[in-house]
């Protein structure tokens, strides 16, 4: 296989574990320029940085930091950091999973959307928070992922995956599989609290999320992360409702209502 240029990104932040042990699991395959926030940015989702400029700091050889989210940062390293287009851009390790409806809120989703955007292909990778979690074999998973499939480079041409890896010793992930989001149930509670100064705060808290349990649900990611393997979700940009188009079509809504 040719070295790739790969980009990486995150939404932990430059320092944290699960991007280093990506940068060192993928070096072998080309070179790795990280271009990642200074801080964390969890659970920002597609956000930009529209209305104050973007700071970026030179940390070392390919390393770079940006005060802005995810997507800030493939945004600044496709149009100006890289010489050219980068080959693949893989986003994480992230320090949890982000499984189901997470990857509407994932600023670690959100950075591999931003790059398929912009034509590239991506991946996500995520990691489970249990205490045997191993993210030296996390990277290594990923970056076995991304030589097998760019043994043929056109055949990733249009990737876009959602990788969760499941919180356990590395003896016991039982391998692939190619999966479907699930569905999320979350307990979101709004928490009122009042500082010393006598003004109401407002935190975003509830229960841990579970998974909604139904028909089919052995071939989602929740699933396979509960059997011990590495899950693998093809995600796309489209959000068109192609059979809502369908249903309204057939309503026949007629003409618009006059003024």
């Amino acid at each position: 296989m040719a070295p790739l240029l790969i980009l990486v990104t995150n939404d932990d932040g430059v320092r944290a574990a699960g991007l280093e042990s990506l940068r060192q699991a993928l070096a072998p395959l080309g070179r790795v320029v990280c271009v990642a926030p200074d801080r964390e940015q969890s659970c920002s989702s597609h956000a930009l940085t529209l209305h104050h400029p973007l700071r970026m700091t030179t940390l070392g050889p390919d390393l770079h930091s940006v005060d802005g989210t995810p997507t800030d940062c493939v945004l600044l390293a496709v149009h100006h950091v890289l010489e050219r287009r980068p080959d693949l851009v893989v986003s994480g390790i992230n320090h949890g999973p982000n499984l189901g409806d997470d990857v509407n809120y994932s600023g670690t989703v959100a950075a591999a959307v931003e790059a398929r955007r912009l034509g590239l292909p991506a991946i996500a990778a995520s990691l489970g928070r249990e205490e045997g979690r191993d993210f030296e074999h996390a990277g290594l998973l990923v970056a076995q992922l991304v030589a097998r499939l760019f043994e043929d480079r056109a055949n990733g041409s249009d990737l876009l995956l959602n990788v969760n890896i499941p919180g356990k010793p590395k003896a016991e992930i039982q391998g692939y599989a190619i999966t479907r989001l699930g569905r999320r149930i979350y307990r979101d509670v709004i928490v009122a609290k009042t500082d010393p100064h006598g003004r109401p705060y407002y935190w975003i808290g509830g229960e841990t999320p579970i998974w909604e349990r139904g028909a089919g649900d052995e071939a989602t990611d929740f699933a396979a992360i509960e059997a011990g393997r590495v899950s693998i979700t093809p995600l796309r940009l489209d959000r068109t409702d192609h059979d809502g188009i369908a249903r309204l079509v057939q309503k026949e809504l007629g003409p618009l209502a006059s003024p």
